[in-house]
């Protein structure tokens, strides 16, 4: 008999007064369990930190699909919680379904079919307990966990005061003394009894807190590379901007687990212009206003080494990817726009932009 291939998806973060929510969907393949951890793998939190990590790692590089769905704390304030939980494992499903995996049934943990309304709907399965039962549900909880604990850590650096690294945004002691202290930041759920009853009594402080910075706008980052990889870095922005229209919003956005060199929006196409654009796959995709790239730069001291893509190994792709829905996850002003990941190759010391090869379309 066929063995039937799992699709396992569970939620982490639906309780905490602050953060994103996040769903994991999970594709192990018959090939994972091979390996001694696939027996370890279980309830998220039954884990300690470092085992997540380690399982976390192995699932990322060795499973047939994963796929992270993020839904941001101003996208809970404006949708509900349940639209919330729905829009981030469709979100998470997309990208497990563009990578191709054959499979069977959708296991979600819990008792609420999060694909209903979807041709998915049928496949689906309720399983109370799932993380705990089924091998594929538990390594999507413990990928979502992991990653929205690194969201969490890179918040406490952006807004210190809160702990967010300690509590990573639940509703403790420690949290609500905070909260009185310095008023709600950016990241918090304002639709939350908590912090709403907090704003209906005292509502100045929504902006007493001076570490805020507003959502609404895309920092430049700070680049920390080598100059080497700055002007490399500069090499392709420049490419992008003028062969592509695209407009550079961030440069080196960090997580805990990766950094992004570039990240820029697509405006209306415009005419290839340079030899480098012929002779790159790039020269044929056609850029859109609701894209948002995230580009990944290489530099080589020789082009004979390879292409971009030769760089990008699964494992680096989706930290490239979750990195991207963790800025997204930021920046709810760009929630319609299409993430596509890329990657690009400049080489020798006269700094030669070999291709920019975007790897979703």
């Amino acid at each position: 008999m066929t063995e039937k291939i799992i699709l396992g998806i569970d939620e982490v973060g639906r309780g905490p007064w602050a953060g994103p929510l996040v769903v994991g969907a999970v594709i192990l393949g018959s090939d994972f369990k091979t390996f001694p951890e696939y027996e370890q793998l279980t309830d998220s939190k039954k884990l300690t930190a470092r085992k997540r990590e380690t399982l976390n790692d192995l699932i990322l590089e060795r499973a047939a699909a994963t796929g992270l769905g993020w839904v941001s704390a101003e996208e809970i304030d404006r949708y509900g919680l349940g639209p919330a939980l729905k829009l981030a494992a469709r979100r998470a499903v997309k990208q497990v379904l563009s990578q191709k995996i054959r499979f069977d049934e959708i296991l979600i943990d819990g008792t609420i079919n999060l694909l209903t309304d979807t041709p998915l709907a049928d496949k689906t399965t309720l399983l109370p307990k799932a993380d705990f039962l089924i091998k594929e549900v538990s390594a999507a909880s413990i990928i979502a966990k992991v990653a929205r604990d690194h969201y969490m850590a890179d918040l406490a650096e952006k807004y210190p005061g809160y702990g967010f690294e300690k509590h990573v945004g639940y509703g403790t002691a420690a949290h609500k003394s905070t909260l009185l202290d310095l008023g709600p930041c950016p990241e918090h759920r304002k639709s939350f009894r908590p912090i709403a009853d907090l704003l209906a009594r005292e509502p100045s402080k929504i902006s007493t807190n001076k570490n805020q910075t507003t959502t609404n706008k895309i920092p430049a980052k700070t680049t920390t590379t080598t100059a080497r990889g700055q002007k490399a870095e500069q090499i392709v922005a420049e490419y992008l901007k003028t062969e592509h229209s695209h407009t550079i919003i961030a440069r080196n956005f960090k997580t805990k687990s990766y950094e992004i060199d570039l990240i820029s929006i697509a405006e209306p196409a415009s005419p290839q212009k340079s030899d480098v654009a012929q002779s790159s796959a790039a020269s044929s995709q056609k850029s859109s206003p609701s894209t948002v790239y995230f580009t990944e730069v290489k530099y080589r001291k020789s082009a004979t080494h390879g292409s971009p893509l030769s760089a990008i190994t699964p494992k680096k792709r989706q930290q490239i990817r979750f990195a991207a829905e963790a800025f997204l996850a930021q920046h709810p002003e760009l929630q319609n726009y299409q993430p596509i990941l890329a990657a690009a190759s400049v080489s020798g010391p006269g700094f030669h932009l070999d291709a920019w090869l975007p790897l979703d379309e």
